[in-house]
C-alpha cells in the first residue's frame, strides 16, 4: 500500500491512526477495538454530525459516539421514526409518508391516510416495529445528485408519495445544483438529510404514545394529516422512567384538573383559546393578583390601567403593525383602523410621555395587570398554556443609564422573591445583541453587562444564548421548573432602546440637557393564565392554603350536628376563614372522600363528643388523611398562621 492511499485521523485523546482513503468511519472503530464499533453509534468529523458508513477521504479529527453521548438519544429517536414508518406502511401500504422528525423527549410522523390511526392500530404497529428491530436490517444511506432529482419526483409521484414529491421539488427549487440524501432499510425508503444508527437492531426500548391531527406543513388549509407519537430509549430503564413522568403528568394535568375542581373552562360558542374563570378559579387568581398589586407598591411602583384597545397609528409608531401584524386583531371603527392591544408597553409609554419628565422623577416603574390579545393558530392552543387572551403583570421602567443595572437588580430579587414563595426551581438564560438590532453598540454592551453583572451579583447560574435578544435589547428569561422537572416560561426581563426612540421619550438630566431614558419591560410571574395553569401542576390542584378557594369543609356526622356545624362555619367566616359546609344526605365516607377528591385542604368533622367539647375532628387532606380531636379556638389558630406565613403544601 503506497502513502498516497492512506490518510491521518486525529482521536479526542489527541492520538493519531492512519487509516486507507475511503475507509468508513465504522471502520476506523474495528481497528481501534471491536467493543468500541459494537457500541458505536454515529461519529463526528470535523466536529460534524455523521453516519458511520461515511467514508474517511481526507485528514480529519474523527470522534466515535456511543450511546450515552449527548447526541445519541437524538439520533436513536429520529431512526425509531423511520422504523416506525415502515411499520406503518407494512401495515397500512395505501398511507402516505409525510415528515417525521425527532422531538424533546421523543419522536413523531405524520401520515395520510383514509381515516385516523386508532389505539389499537398504535398496539399492532408497535408490535410490527419489534419484529422488524429484531431482523437487524441495515440503515443504508445513498446520495442523489442534482440531475438525478427529476426522476425520483417522478418515481415518488407513481408511487403516490406525494408529500415526498413536493418536499423534493421545493429543495430543488430553492437549492439548485443541490444534492439529497436517502435513507433505506429494507424495502422502505425516505427522504432524509440523517444521520441515522446504522442498523434497526439498535432500537429496542420504545413506545408509541397518542396520535393527534395536524396541517400538513402546518398550515391551515392544508391535508389533514394523522400524527402519531412515540419515545425510544437505549435502555428498557429509561423509558420505563419517562413512561412514569408522563403518567404523573397526565395526573397533574391542569387540562384535565382544572375542569374536574371547577376553576375553569373553555368553550367553542365563545372561541378557541379564551377562558372562563368559574366562581373558585376567579377567587384563587383574584387572591394572586391582589398580593402582586400589593407586593408591586411595596417596591414602588405606580398602578396604571390602560384600555383594551388603541388606534392602529400607535401600533404604527411602536413598530407591532411591521413585525408582529400577523398577531393582531384589527377591526374598524367610524373608518379608523382599531386593534385589540397585543402589548401593554405602548399605553405604559403614552403615560410617561404625558409631560415633560426631569431625572429627579426616575426611574418611573409603571404597573398594570394589562389583558391583551394575540392571534394563536388553533393547532397551537393548549389549556391555560397558549391562549388568545391572557393577563399579565406587567411593568415597564423608565430609568437613566446609570440606574440600569440596580433596577435590572431589584426586578431579579423580585422575580425570584416569588418563584421562592410558590416552590418553583429556575433555569436562567441571557439572549445576547442578535444580528438585526437597533441602537448604539454602546448601549448594547452596557445594557448585556448590565444583566451579567446582576445575575453575577447573585450567584445565579445562567446560559448565554448568543444572538437570543430582542431586536431592541437584550433579555434575562428565567424558566420555572416544576416538580416534574419541566420548564415554563415565567419571568423575563428585557432592556429596550427601540422604543424609547420611536416615541421619542425624553428626560431633563441634572446637567439641564435632554436625554433619552433607557425603558425596561418585565414580569415577574409571566401570563397570569399560564402560572396558574404551572401552579394547577406543580400542587396538583392543591393549592397553598392562602390560594385554595375553599380553606375547609364542615361535614357534621348526623342532623343533629347541622347546627353545630354551620355556628363553626359563621364563627371561621368572622375569621377570614373560607368554609363550606356539606350537609348532604351521603355516607360519612363518601363526603370525606368527596372533599379529598375536590382538593380541600382540611375538614372539619363534627359529631356529639366533638359539640359538647367546642372541638372538631380534623382531618388534612394532605396528611394521609390523619384526624386529630382539637378545641375549635386552636384550629382556627393553626389555619389562619398556615395563611398567613404563606407555607407551602408537600409536593404531592
Amino acid at each position: 500500500m503506497s502513502i498516497a492511499q492512506l490518510t491521518a485521523v486525529t482521536l479526542p485523546d489527541g492520538s493519531k491512526r492512519e487509516v486507507e482513503k475511503g475507509s468508513t468511519v465504522f471502520q476506523l472503530a474495528e481497528s481501534i477495538s471491536h467493543g468500541l464499533a459494537k457500541k458505536a453509534v454515529a461519529a463526528k468529523l470535523d466536529g460534524k454530525l455523521v453516519d458511520l458508513s461515511t467514508p474517511i477521504e481526507k485528514e480529519v479529527q474523527v470522534e466515535i459516539l456511543t450511546s450515552d453521548a449527548p447526541e445519541a438519544l437524538d439520533l436513536l429517536r429520529h431512526s425509531t421514526a423511520h422504523l416506525m414508518a415502515q411499520a406503518v406502511l407494512s401495515l397500512f401500504p395505501t398511507a402516505k409518508v409525510a415528515i417525521g422528525p425527532s422531538i424533546a423527549d421523543g419522536f413523531y410522523y405524520d401520515f395520510g391516510f383514509e381515516r385516523p390511526f386508532t389505539p389499537d392500530d398504535l398496539v399492532k404497529i408497535e408490535e410490527k416495529m419489534r419484529e422488524l428491530s429484531k431482523k437487524n436490517l441495515p440503515i443504508e444511506r445513498s446520495e442523489v445528485s442534482f440531475p438525478e432529482i427529476p426522476a425520483l419526483i417522478e418515481k415518488f409521484e407513481q408511487e403516490g408519495e406525494i408529500f415526498k414529491a413536493e418536499l423534493l421539488k421545493e429543495i430543488s427549487e430553492k437549492f439548485p445544483g443541490t444534492s439529497v440524501t436517502l435513507y433505506k432499510q429494507d424495502i422502505f425508503t425516505d427522504l432524509c438529510r440523517g444521520p441515522h444508527l446504522p442498523r434497526t437492531g439498535l432500537i429496542k426500548h420504545f413506545k408509541l404514545l397518542s396520535v393527534a391531527g395536524a396541517y400538513w406543513r402546518g398550515k391551515e388549509g392544508n391535508p389533514m394529516l394523522s400524527r402519531i407519537y412515540g419515545t425510544s430509549y437505549f435502555s428498557e430503564e429509561d423509558l420505563k422512567g419517562h413512561l412514569h413522568r408522563l403518567e404523573e403528568a397526565a395526573r397533574r394535568d391542569h387540562r384535565k384538573l382544572g375542569p374536574e375542581l371547577d376553576l375553569y373552562s373553555i368553550h367553542d360558542v365563545a372561541g378557541s383559546g379564551l377562558i372562563l374563570f368559574h366562581p373558585k378559579g376567579a377567587l384563587t387568581r383574584s387572591i394572586l393578583e391582589e398580593f402582586l398589586r400589593q407586593e408591586h407598591l411595596k417596591r414602588g411602583y405606580d398602578l396604571v390601567m390602560t384600555p383594551h384597545i388603541f388606534k392602529g397609528d400607535l401600533w404604527d409608531v411602536s413598530g407591532h403593525s411591521d413585525h408582529y401584524r400577523d398577531n393582531m386583531y384589527f377591526f374598524e371603527v367610524d373608518k379608523q383602523e382599531y386593534v385589540i392591544k397585543p402589548m401593554n408597553c405602548p399605553g405604559h409609554i403614552l403615560i410617561y410621555g404625558n409631560k415633560g419628565r426631569s431625572y429627579r422623577e426616575l426611574p418611573m416603574r409603571l404597573f398594570e395587570l394589562g389583558t391583551v390579545y394575540r392571534y394563536e393558530r388553533s393547532g397551537v392552543l393548549h389549556g391555560l398554556l397558549r391562549v388568545r387572551g391572557f393577563t399579565q403583570d406587567d411593568a415597564h421602567i423608565f430609568c437613566t443609564p446609570d440606574q440600569l443595572q440596580e433596577e435590572i437588580g431589584s426586578v431579579l430579587d423580585f422575580a425570584f422573591d416569588m418563584m421562592n414563595l410558590f416552590g418553583f426551581e429556575t433555569e436562567v438564560r441571557v439572549g445576547t445583541k442578535p444580528e438585526s438590532f437597533v441602537g448604539t453598540d454602546e448601549n448594547w454592551v452596557t445594557a448585556t453587562q448590565a444583566l451579567f453583572d446582576c445575575l453575577n451579583a447573585r450567584n445565579i447560574p445562567f446560559h448565554t444564548e448568543e444572538g437570543g435578544g430582542a431586536f431592541y435589547g437584550p433579555k434575562i428569561q428565567v424558566e420555572l421548573k416544576d416538580a416534574l422537572g419541566r420548564l415554563w416560561t415565567g419571568p423575563t426581563i428585557q432592556v429596550d432602546f427601540a422604543l424609547p426612540e420611536r416615541f421619542d421619550l425624553k428626560y431633563m438630566g441634572s446637567d439641564g440637557k435632554e436625554h433619552r431614558p433607557i425603558m425596561i419591560h418585565r414580569t415577574v410571574v409571566g401570563s397570569m393564565e399560564r402560572f396558574f395553569g404551572a401552579l394547577i401542576e406543580q400542587f396538583v390542584g392543591a393549592f397553598p392554603m392562602w390560594l385554595a378557594p375553599v380553606h375547609a369543609t364542615i361535614i357534621p356526622i348526623s342532623k343533629e350536628n347541622e347546627d353545630y356545624a354551620f355556628e363553626i362555619a359563621k364563627k371561621a367566616k368572622a375569621r377570614g376563614l373560607r368554609i363550606e359546609v356539606d350537609e348532604r344526605n351521603e355516607s360519612l365516607n363518601y363526603r370525606i372522600r368527596d372533599g379529598q377528591m375536590k382538593k380541600v385542604p382540611y375538614m372539619f368533622v363534627v359529631g356529639k363528643k366533638e359539640e359538647e367539647a367546642n372541638s372538631v375532628a380534623l382531618r388534612s387532606a394532605r396528611a394521609g388523611g390523619k384526624s386529630e380531636v382539637l378545641p375549635l379556638e386552636e384550629v382556627f389558630e393553626r389555619l389562619l398562621s398556615e395563611i398567613e406565613t404563606k407555607a407551602l403544601p408537600p409536593i404531592q
